[in-house]
């Protein structure tokens, strides 16, 4: 009976030493996000979702301003926890080191740079058995003074809604990082926003939730269908709205994988 309570005892104790350094790898991530003092001085109008699956995130968003130029982006590492969140720190780090070099501020070429400081760091040649984490991202940049939005995705989409009307930028098929196929640069789009319109980048999360009546994926369809019908409302609202759809949705179910849904309006 001893050692049963000394064993239980123990196992109380590596769980409340295990959960405080999580809270404190948490902190640390949170501190490499931008801060959103920043956020509204940089974006003014925006929303982001963000819903680790456990104390800290595979997933994070990003937001720069270099000259005239705003780079936002929202990134999905490979694994959620303490792996996703290493990604998610050295993706931070990878993006900082290649908008603080001198070069087009192009959503195409920062992706390009951003994989190959990616592959170098994990070692990744190509090699069938060699590790193969990466990311998926959606990177924007926004020109104010021309109106003109740049964006380039890592199997994560665009959605860009005007007067209700939803418009998908589909991304390149092929992540940050080692692919199967030959390494192909990323492709560049670009368009021109009108007063009124807002735009979202997201990870995975949010329609890969299983809940509903029949347990079952949220899904791309009814997400769209969401964004469009609270497009018009407020960014506060809308962040709420998306969090009390997803929430009674996965119900008493558990959390999939880290959620994140960053919504900017440009006026």
């Amino acid at each position: 009976m001893k050692e049963s309570k000394l064993n239980r005892e123990t196992l109380l104790f590596q769980r409340r030493e295990l959960m405080a350094s999580l809270k404190y790898a948490s902190f640390i991530q949170r501190a490499v996000l931008p801060d959103k003092r920043y956020l509204d001085n940089t974006l003014r109008d925006y929303f982001i979702l963000h819903k680790p699956r456990d104390i800290v995130s595979g997933d994070f968003y990003y937001c720069m301003r270099k000259e005239e130029s705003i780079i936002v982006a929202a990134g999905d590492c490979t694994g959620h926890g303490v792996p996703g969140a290493l990604m998610s720190i050295m993706g931070i780090s990878f993006l900082n080191e290649v908008l603080s070099s001198r070069g087009p501020v192009m959503p195409s070429r920062i992706l390009n740079l951003l994989r190959e400081r990616v592959m170098k760091a994990l070692h990744q040649r190509g090699y069938e058995l060699e590790n193969k984490d990466a990311m998926d991202m959606a990177l924007c940049v926004f020109h104010p003074r021309t109106r003109e939005l740049q964006y380039a995705g890592a199997n994560n989409p665009l959605y860009h809604i005007r007067n209700k009307v939803l418009t998908e930028i589909k991304p390149d098929f092929m992540p940050v990082g080692i692919n199967a196929i030959e390494e192909d640069s990323f492709t560049n789009h670009s368009m021109q926003l009108k007063p009124g319109d807002t735009v979202y980048i997201f990870s995975d999360g949010y329609p890969d939730q299983f809940g509903g009546p029949d347990d079952k994926k949220f899904k791309y369809g009814p997400f769209k269908e969401l964004l469009i019908n609270i497009s018009d409302r407020s960014m506060e609202e809308q962040q709420k709205e998306m969090d009390r759809v997803i929430t009674k949705w996965k119900g008493n179910l558990p959390q999939v994988d880290d959620i994140l849904i960053f919504g900017i309006r440009f006026v």
